[in-house]
């Protein structure tokens, strides 16, 4: 972190922005548009818009200014998970619905990896990404289930070679709207949905875009396994818990992939399920995973517990 630090710019023409990174080389233009909103930047002695252009002579001082080595994951006391499994170099969580799996800034708590990072500070500066803490792959916020962590360096390149190898192999628990009488396989190549400023997953093949919203557009290729396990039938409704299994890892997947295949997870409202009252989240967890240990070489099959949803088939 940079601290009370002083500076006169010599030349002009040049923005604010430009002349902190070019005389904090250290810093990151996240960083340096934070410190400037915050008002941890004053010229001549006032706040001043990251974008204003310097004349030449002004007094630049810098009151805070974070550095890219500060871009680590906040420890969160608050953040409790349970852990399913624990050694030297590997760790794997029961992550709750609604809380995401990493922070998007280091100012941001509650996430998954603010609470591991409290009882595991070896995480902090594992991963090739800032703020991954060792987070060997993500599930969205609202999915419940198994996270896998490395505590080492190695242990985070060996699994994460094996996610990018696809030869992980990922369970779930799916329930969907309505009766699901038989298994299968789906596969389409999914794309982020161009005409959204969220994230929705569409089949680059089987939509409404125009030649030239596809243009440029890299889809990714998705293989997803289901087979119905038990069945729920009331006066009102029928749903269908599914057995899910996938060793790709796009984006959304399984959530997008089931919509387009006419199998809505219960409460998904963004592909298209029906609102539930009093619910939060949708209903997909994941359950287990199977992998090669990254020191022993192992053949591992972590699990977690069915989550409570599940009560209603009759699975604890």
């Amino acid at each position: 972190m940079i601290r009370s630090r002083t500076f006169t710019v010599k030349e002009g023409g040049v923005r604010l922005d430009a002349a902190l990174l070019l005389h904090f080389p250290t810093s990151t233009r996240a960083f340096v548009r934070e410190a400037v909103e915050s008002g941890g930047v004053l010229v001549d002695g006032r706040r001043a818009a990251k974008g204003l252009k310097l004349r030449g002579g002004e007094t630049i001082d810098v009151r805070s200014l974070a550095e890219a080595s500060d871009n680590t994951v906040a420890p969160d006391p608050s953040v409790d998970a349970p852990c399913v499994f624990e050694d030297e170099s590997l760790l794997a969580y029961d992550k709750p619905a609604g809380m995401p799996v990493q922070p998007l800034k280091r100012s941001e708590l509650g996430t998954l990896m603010n609470g591991v990072v409290v009882r595991h500070p070896e995480c902090i500066p594992l991963g090739d990404r800032p703020l991954l803490a060792g987070a060997v792959h993500r599930i969205d916020a609202d999915t419940s289930g198994l996270v896998l962590v490395a505590r080492t360096a190695e242990a985070f390149e060996c699994l994460r070679g094996q996610f990018a190898a696809q030869t992980v192999e990922k369970t779930y628990l799916a329930l969907v709207e309505g009766t699901v009488a038989v298994g299968g396989t789906l596969e389409n190549d999914l794309v982020h949905d161009p005409t959204l400023p969220f994230c929705r997953m569409i089949d680059v093949h089987h939509n409404r875009l125009t030649r030239a919203q596809c243009e440029g557009l890299k889809p990714l290729h998705a293989v997803t396994n289901f087979r119905p396990v038990e069945f729920i039938s009331t006066e009102t409704e029928e749903q269908t818990l599914l057995e899910v299994t996938i060793f790709t890892g796009v984006t959304h997947q399984i959530r997008a992939q089931l919509a387009i295949a006419g199998m809505h997870i219960v409460n998904d409202r963004l592909y298209g399920a029906f609102a539930v009252e009093n619910m939060t989240g949708h209903r997909l967890h994941a359950l287990a995973a199977k992998f090669r240990h990254p020191v022993s070489g192992e053949q591992m099959d972590v699990r977690t517990p069915y989550p409570r949803w599940a009560a209603a088939f009759g699975r604890r």
